[in-house]
């Protein structure tokens, strides 16, 4: 079944499915403990600053799709497990990679090898890499591969509990206009022997470039114009 999850139940999800690996004698979690896990500064990308009131939200919502629940394990005070082992059926290994994909946004195979570690036994970056084709395969999947920024040697997987086709779209763009910029320089240092249909295929890509660069420098005087007037 397709997630399709909110930015606040991603990170409430990914923070129940982290302690439990981490901090396992701290799970379940308690509302307040859970909080600060959502609002933690260290292995978290955005930064949130979430009340309780957002958390019970998420909860309330990660309940009905059957990914959350409410245990009375622990006393009077009421705590909160997540329920991806058994939706799912995911070993810790691949537990570990999701939530850091949940926690910090798209990363690498090697960033996901340094950072999950900390959650899980991980061998070595094949097994992340068996990882993720894995969770690419799932039905639906639950990760995807992006287009490979320009200046990037490795491409960046995202996970799609929340629907990554938006995210996917900004890195089309930007790695279109690193092409662009690519196949500008290479118009700029094309060979003299180059045949003549080549060599008008990188004047012409030169030329998009550079009209490009011209409006938006036209745009800016235009704005700085009208700032004085």
């Amino acid at each position: 079944m397709r997630m399709n999850l909110s930015e606040l139940e991603i990170r409430v999800l990914g923070c129940l499915m982290e302690k439990e690996l981490t901090t396992p004698e701290n799970y379940p979690l308690s509302l307040n403990a859970l909080v600060s896990a959502c609002n933690q500064k260290s292995n978290r990308e955005p930064v949130l600053n979430l009340t309780e009131p957002d958390a019970l939200r998420a909860l309330e919502a990660l309940g009905a799709r059957g990914l959350a629940r409410l245990t009375t394990t622990g006393g009077r005070v009421a705590k909160y497990c997540h329920s991806v082992s058994d939706k799912l059926r995911l070993a810790p290994p691949a537990r570990a990679v999701l939530a850091e994909l949940m926690l910090r946004g798209p990363q690498t195979a090697g960033e996901l090898r340094n950072r999950a570690e900390r959650m899980a036994e991980i061998a070595d970056l094949g097994q992340v890499e068996e990882i993720l084709a894995e969770l690419r395969q799932f039905g639906p999947p639950l990760v995807t591969r992006l287009p490979r920024q320009a200046g990037r040697k490795e491409p960046r997987w995202a996970q799609l509990f929340a629907g990554a086709l938006e995210i996917a779209e900004e890195e089309e763009a930007e790695a279109d206009t690193g092409e662009a910029a690519e196949r500008s320089a290479r118009a700029r240092r094309a060979p003299v022997g180059a045949s003549g249909n080549e060599r008008l295929a990188l004047l012409e890509a030169e030329v998009g470039t550079l009209k490009t660069e011209i409006a938006a420098l036209r745009q800016e005087l235009e704005e700085l114009i009208s700032s004085f007037s």
